[in-house]
């Protein structure tokens, strides 16, 4: 994993999903939270409503960015949008693991006028949290979860990404397929006694980092608590206790 993708610390493990429909109420959390968090990832809903230019005033206030939009297109499109996140000052940013994609993305970002040291991590999106075993066979796919996860990480790799996304239960099957030399990603998160919505495959914070992930993404543990000052507080701790 490249050095300036790697977390800084326990804090920095925990990526605070902005699911909300408007900038302000965004920015309202980020100030809620203050030093308790550090890194944000900006999604489809934000991203439509101001978050790509909130991104800026996220980066001034030295806060990590993981730009969530899971790219999927023509090579020409992946590329031209590599391109221009690559500007945007973002650590982290998604495409869906297709192997054209994936190759697309790699080759632009080489090809970006970005200090290598800039330029974004390309994460690799293998199937998501909230499809089940019956929805990925209801989608068409005949692999297993597991075996579809597995070789898509391992086409990840050899496409030159920068990490996987895949859910906490692939956590460990991705580790030993890719080894350490990339990023593992992993949304799902749900701390015990949280109520799992539309996610399908989850584990604990701490059960999560033993199994090989690297970074959490949590969204409604934490934007839907009563005290989401505590609740960031209490995910942290869980990290810092597992690493």
């Amino acid at each position: 994993m490249r050095a300036e993708l790697q977390p800084r610390d326990a804090c920095d493990r925990m990526i605070v999903a902005l699911d909300f429909p408007s900038v302000e109420a965004a920015r309202k959390l980020v100030a809620a939270l203050g030093e308790g968090a550090s890194f944000y990832k900006v999604g489809m809903q934000l991203a439509f409503a101001g978050g790509l230019a909130f991104i800026d005033e996220l980066t001034r206030l030295k806060k990590r960015v993981f730009l969530d939009m899971k790219l999927l297109d023509i090579d020409n499109q992946v590329a031209g949008g590599v391109d221009s996140i690559a500007r945007l000052g973002v650590t982290f940013t998604t495409i869906h693991a297709y192997p054209k994609a994936m190759h697309a993305a790699t080759r632009a970002l080489q090809k970006a006028q970005v200090k290598p040291t800039e330029r974004p991590g390309l994460l690799a999106v293998t199937a998501l949290t909230s499809m089940s075993e019956a929805d990925l066979k209801a989608a068409g796919y005949v692999e297993s979860t597991a075996a579809l996860v597995a070789r898509r990480a391992a086409e990840a790799r050899e496409a030159g990404m920068d990490g996987i996304v895949c859910s906490p239960l692939e956590a460990a099957l991705v580790r030993r397929t890719v080894g350490d030399g990339l990023a593992i990603v992993t949304p799902g998160v749900r701390p015990s006694g949280s109520d799992a919505g539309d996610q399908r495959r989850t584990l604990a914070p701490g059960e999560a980092i033993k199994a090989g992930a690297d970074y959490l993404v949590v969204g409604r543990p934490i934007i839907a608590a009563a005290d989401p000052v505590a609740a960031a507080r209490a995910i942290v701790a869980e990290i810092e206790k597992a690493a």
